[in-house]
């Protein structure tokens, strides 16, 4: 489809011309038909009739009920607008030819001249003889000028995937595989950069790849640590706070790290809401028996011996194995870290104070009081006196004498330890020389250890301040062999 324009020189009119030309070629016969000609005043809106012009022109050519094309690469010129009633000369060709019989009043048409400009073009966009065009219209239907939506009711137009198109395999054609000996990527376990030690208690870190160098920390049983570099003789690895050299004969790696991290760590569900039922078994029938409610974020035991249907975890609840919904818990395997030699022996004095007072708890009424300021000498004494005293009676015996002392010391019989272990008529040993002896041969740890803990305020004998033989049939606390009181 062409456009032409002819402005006449002095005059006030522009004449607008749209030529649609349909040629059809039938047994080496080639017809052509010219639609009509519009004419646009200069001072009109020839936007708007132009556009309609060509609407209008194009619905009427699809109505020609053109149906097929027959492969012929026709190419024309645009020449000067003819006169009325003049022949139509070198019409240009629009679309592909149709296998339509002319229409009626149809006039012929020498062939079109070839145009230079497009040569190849259009030759390239013909369908080859006997194929059918996938631009053509079908039986009776209407060209739809470009924007405009289709009719209400009016199915739209959907494109089929062709076979054998790209991204779709034709039928028979295989998919293609890797090549042979194509690598494929590999998920790697993270265990690939961890390792557990293979020791009976711990595994020293050393602050150099030596055993001479400076011990830093433990990678006790059960431990798991970070690989920073692995070499052939000793790893570094990095675990808890504490990041040093460790030998490899004591370690293992990879996949067994990982089997014998299950095996000595511990696997917990932890709750991801509250409320959620632990159930003696994996059914979520009411009749099922419910053994513990579980609040967010509390934690159990995942029994890794039980089984457990598909969508249920075992766990050990009330030293039985219950069962919880998978769908409201996660699952994570716990494993300890290494200790640093600092922290190992904050940990020990915290466990030798708890022990402590788990025994004063068991000795039943030990309470604790302030504690005194005393010298080494004054735990010394205090010790020589007590095994002087209760050398063959339990520790709670021991710290009994020991409190006795300090008791006396917090009610003023004395202004010091020494003060009231010498004064007159109180304490035999001190007098008998007794205590002199134990003082030059040397006092028992347990004797130094009960007179340690009196000193620091504790009290077994609620404030007694005095003690004979329990066989005296004196009333008070009885320990051992000894009454206070």
């Amino acid at each position: 489809m062409r456009v032409n324009k002819k402005v006449i020189e002095g005059a006030a009119v522009v004449v607008f011309a749209l030529t649609i030309t349909v040629t059809t070629v039938s047994d080496g016969k080639v017809d052509t038909k010219v639609e009509q000609f519009t004419k646009v005043d200069l001072f009109e809106d020839t936007t708007a009739m132009k556009e309609q012009a060509v609407f209008n022109l194009v619905a009427s050519a699809g109505a020609a009920n053109i149906s097929e094309f027959a492969a012929e690469e026709t190419e024309g010129s645009v020449e000067e607008l003819p006169a009325a009633g003049a022949a139509v000369q070198n019409p240009v060709t629009v679309g592909e030819s149709s296998e339509n019989q002319p229409m009626e009043n149809q006039s012929e048409t020498e062939e079109p001249a070839v145009n230079q400009e497009v040569e190849g073009q259009l030759a390239e966009n013909q369908p080859a003889e006997g194929q059918a065009n996938e631009n053509q219209l079908a039986e009776g239907q209407e060209v739809q000028p470009e924007g405009q939506q289709p009719a209400e009711g009016q199915p739209a137009e959907v494109q089929q995937p062709v076979e054998g198109q790209e991204g779709q395999p034709a039928e028979g054609q295989e998919v293609q595989q890797p090549a042979e000996g194509q690598p494929v990527e590999e998920v790697v376990s993270e265990w690939a950069t961890r390792l557990m030690p293979n020791v009976e208690e711990y595994l020293n870190i050393r602050a150099e790849a030596s055993e001479e160098a400076e011990l830093l920390g433990k990678l006790r049983k059960g431990d798991a640590a970070d690989i920073i570099e692995r070499g052939e003789e000793w790893s570094k690895i990095s675990s808890g706070s504490v990041e040093g050299y460790v030998k490899n004969e004591y370690c293992v790696f990879d996949d067994a790290a990982e089997a014998m991290a299950y095996e000595q760590g511990t696997v917990y569900a932890t709750s991801l809401t509250g409320g959620l039922r632990v159930r003696a078994e994996a059914n979520s029938a009411e009749e099922t028996g419910i053994v513990d409610v579980l609040g967010e974020g509390d934690k159990l035991k995942v029994d890794m011996e039980a089984e457990a249907p598909e969508g249920w975890v075992a766990v050990q609840c009330s030293d039985t194995t219950a069962y919880v919904s998978a769908e409201y818990v996660s699952v994570e395997l716990k494993l300890g870290k290494a200790i640093s030699i600092e922290e190992e022996r904050a940990a020990i004095q915290k466990a030798q104070e708890e022990a402590a007072k788990k025994k004063q708890k068991s000795s039943g009424g030990t309470s604790q009081k302030e504690a005194v300021a005393a010298s080494y000498d004054d735990v010394t004494l205090l010790g020589a006196l007590i095994q002087c005293e209760a050398g063959g009676e339990s520790y709670e015996g021991q710290l009994a004498v020991g409190a006795v002392v300090m008791n006396r010391l917090r009610s003023g019989y004395a202004g010091s330890i020494s003060g009231v272990i010498y004064q007159s008529g109180q304490f035999t040993p001190a007098s008998s020389g007794a205590l002199a002896n134990v003082l030059a041969r040397g006092v028992s740890g347990s004797c130094l250890a009960a007179a340690q803990a009196a000193i620091g305020g504790a009290d077994n004998v609620a404030g007694a301040t005095h003690f004979r033989s329990a066989s005296s049939g004196q009333a008070g606390i009885v320990i051992g062999n000894h009454v206070f009181y």
